[in-house]
């Protein structure tokens, strides 16, 4: 008994030692045939390949590159003797049984391959494991229209349509046919109903381009004329239209869901936000306008008056030249809605554009710092806008000429809302006076922990200064050009237009060759358009463009040309001259979509 127990240790020891022994040897001619494969040595690979496919065991490890080889190299009566041998072994191994249909294509038998995998699709259709499975392995073969047909016959027999609508998205997509896609993306909306935020968040992926945009807007359109009931088509026409920066026809679509789901106006008080933060003023206007006629009595109304005020503040200060009658209406409409609704968290930043508007424009410095005042000794105020008013009120002493109790305001806030985004605005202001000193080493040391903040405005407009200071100060070691242009600035950011537009032109005429000229000429230009010499400022927008058309402000300046010569001279033909040209030069532009969008509104396309 004891002697027969330790020798079946001995014989299952001695047998494990040789299955070890056995796979070791057969992983090391895989991995020498796998090699000459790579090495393009076929004969030696397909001769250890052969040896090795003799044992069943082997086939699943060299399959691919075997059968590859036996393809590539001509011997199609050992590919299909192989391959039917494999498919014997397993037969459950569905790729096995697709690869054979590679054999006709290579023998160019189109008719054949195409009446083989019909056979197989057929046999297919009805278990959906199969389907997905077989499907992946045609698209890896690059074989969509298998795929596809495998898809749309397993529908048909499953007897549902909105089977594998994620899957054949995919495929149309790989395969450019983006109706189709587009069309598999909403089967897939229908079959999950709660799937609407994934789909916007695909289809931000996936449509690219104004025209993909364009395309789905289309689709939705016709949708819901079919089902004008169903909110989720509503809610993506409302989502493209945003994507596509047409504001007014999101705010026309979410007027209509607003009424039908009694929202009272809380989604049309998210797309009049939108519109601003794109600096579509007269849609917001539109929008919060709306708000106020149609729900009086709601908390929405509030937020509405005073963004309404604000929007036509904005479409007020650009619109040149600006008229002191318009700021002085504005003026009167915030103190009417802080009068009507009281001094609370959302008339307070009224009292802030008050106070801007009599500093900035009226010149009545010390009204706007009472209202400055006042709203930072306000107990109802929040922090938030307690710091904003103190950058305001450091701002007005800026303007008044008392840097050093702007630079204490403006400290007193980087402090105390450390890595925040008023902090950071904090910090660039701080920049902004340091580099108006003519302290460019000090500023910089600013703007270099700017470029990271998490802010995108104040990101790129520490950027943008930081660029600014480098370059020219990089390219010329004496920083009188830089500091006489900082100066310059700080005039502009006094509001005293006319001196700093004579110092622009003395400055540009000193050095002439220095590489603040294109800086130079936009100033110009942007200050002609705001005391109203709109030809002035395409003089100097088109030597940028000539000039300087391949350096950072040639878009910018481009782009400006066309929306100078539409809106203040109205030559409309002209105006699509310039966008036309300027989609042909700057593709790649930020100012791309808005030109795109510009041109089709004046050529008349329906948005």
């Amino acid at each position: 008994m004891f002697i027969s127990y330790h020798f079946r240790i001995v014989l299952i020891v001695i047998f494990t030692f040789l299955a070890i022994s056995s796979y070791a040897q057969n992983l090391a001619e895989i991995q020498l045939a796998d090699q000459y494969a790579v090495q393009g040595e076929n004969d030696k690979a397909i001769s250890i390949y052969e040896r090795l496919e003799k044992n069943s065991k082997n086939i699943p490890q060299i399959h691919e590159r075997y059968f590859q080889l036996l393809l590539i190299t001509g011997e199609f009566d050992k590919a299909e003797k192989y391959v039917d041998k494999a498919i014997k072994q397993y037969p459950t191994n569905l790729f096995y049984q697709i690869d054979k249909g590679l054999i006709y294509l290579q023998l160019n038998e189109k008719q054949q391959a195409k009446k083989y995998y019909d056979g197989l699709i057929s046999s297919w259709s009805e278990d959906p494991f199969k389907v997905r499975v077989a499907a992946q392995h045609f698209i890896r073969l690059q074989q969509y229209d298998n795929a596809i047909d495998l898809y749309q016959q397993s529908r048909k027999k499953i007897n549902n349509p909105y089977e594998y609508s994620i899957q054949m998205a995919s495929i149309y997509r790989i395969v450019n046919k983006h109706v189709d896609m587009i069309e598999e993306y909403l089967n897939y909306l229908h079959e999950s109903q709660n799937s609407v935020a994934s789909i916007k968040n695909i289809m931000q992926n996936v449509l690219t381009d104004d025209k993909d945009l364009e395309l789905f807007e289309n689709i939705m359109y016709a949708k819901i004329q079919e089902q004008p009931d169903n909110m989720q088509y509503s809610e993506l026409l409302i989502w493209v239209n945003l994507q596509r920066k047409n504001f007014y026809s999101a705010f026309i679509q979410a007027r209509a869901v607003d009424k039908r789901m009694n929202l009272l106006g809380t989604e049309l008080m998210d797309i009049g936000r939108i519109a601003i933060e794109n600096k579509d003023f007269k849609n917001s206007l539109r929008i919060y306008t709306y708000i106020i006629d149609e729900y009086p009595q709601t908390p929405n109304y509030q937020i509405a008056r005073r963004m309404a005020i604000y929007c036509r503040e904005e479409l007020v200060k650009t619109t040149y030249p600006v008229r002191t009658s318009e700021i002085n209406l504005l003026i009167s409409d915030y103190q009417n809605l802080i009068a009507e609704l009281g001094l609370n968290q959302y008339t307070a930043e009224a009292m802030r554009s008050e106070a801007h508007l009599y500093a900035f424009y009226i010149g009545n410095h010390d009204k706007a710092i009472q209202l400055l005042q006042t709203l930072i000794r306000s107990p109802a105020i929040s922090k938030q806008i307690i710091d904003q008013a103190k950058l305001d009120l450091g701002d007005i002493y800026l303007l008044t000429g008392e840097p050093w109790e702007a630079t204490l305001l403006y400290s007193q806030v980087e402090k105390s809302s450390k890595e925040t985004p008023i902090g950071y605005e904090a910090k660039l202001r701080n920049a902004k006076l340091n580099y108006y000193n003519g302290e460019f080493e000090l500023a910089q040391g600013h703007l270099d922990i700017l470029k990271l903040a998490t802010t995108r405005e104040i990101s790129n407009d520490a950027m943008a200064l930081s660029l600014l200071i480098k370059d020219n100060l990089m390219k010329d070691s004496s920083d009188n050009a830089l500091q006489r242009y900082a100066d310059i600035e700080l005039l502009i950011f006094k509001n005293r237009k006319d001196e700093a537009f004579a110092l622009l032109d003395k400055l540009k005429k000193d050095y002439p060759f220095h590489p603040l000229q294109d800086e130079i000429l936009y100033k110009q230009a942007l200050l002609a358009m705001e005391i109203g010499d709109f030809s002035r400022s395409l003089i100097s927008l088109n030597e940028i463009v000539d000039k300087y058309g391949s350096d950072i402000l040639g878009d910018d300046a481009l782009f400006l040309c066309g929306t100078v010569t539409e809106e203040y001279l109205h030559d409309k033909t002209r105006a699509m001259e310039i966008y036309q040209s300027f989609l042909a030069k700057y593709p790649g532009s930020n100012h791309a979509a808005d030109a795109r969008k510009r041109f089709r509104q004046l050529r008349g396309d329906t948005l």
